[in-house]
């Protein structure tokens, strides 16, 4: 039988829960992951950790609260992350990484500072995205593509607030 290479994809997650088990919560840099200064391993190893170990959220002593968005997990932070020259007690996590909510800049001027270039700018949306890092790796006739793009944006469920942060992809093929 001959089998894409998507039918990895059950490999890998079957393994979530050993790589998950590596994680190490004294570890995280979470500014490093908001920023797009991590490497997309780094943050799976966070990522699988976060979802499934019971009680790591508490362990952080991270807060999850409503985000009024099912795309996105909301979380209050004990302290306030620095992040792109702000700060923030707010991050949300989309399906392939963090972002920080922020106040204070709309998402427009934060882009230009970061030199986003914008994919959607009207009065009511405004998406922009910069890729940090793209390659291809050929592994036992699969291809591993990565993708690493820093984010800004503006989402209906948090009015007057700029979401910034960073994608972690890894596509197996």
């Amino acid at each position: 039988m001959r089998c894409p290479g998507r039918c990895l994809v059950p490999l890998v997650l079957l393994a979530a829960p050993a790589m998950a088990g590596d994680f190490n919560p004294a570890s995280l840099d979470l500014a490093a992951l908001i920023e797009c200064r991590a490497d997309v391993p780094s943050y799976n190893g966070f990522a699988l950790w976060l979802a499934g170990e019971p009680g790591a959220a508490k362990a952080l002593s991270w807060n999850e609260g409503p985000s009024g968005n099912p795309f996105l997990r909301q979380y209050d932070l004990p302290a306030p992350v620095h992040v792109f020259g702000r700060e923030t007690e707010t991050i949300v996590f989309t399906a392939t990484g963090p972002m920080a909510v922020l106040d204070g800049i709309v998402a427009p001027d934060l882009a230009r500072q970061l030199d986003v270039p914008a994919t959607v700018s009207t009065p009511d949306k405004f998406l922009g995205e910069k890729v940090v890092a793209e390659s291809t790796e050929q592994v036992g006739g699969v291809s591993l593509a990565t993708r690493i793009t820093l984010n800004v944006s503006t989402v209906e469920s948090h009015p007057g607030k700029t979401l910034a942060g960073c994608s972690y992809a890894l596509d197996v093929k």
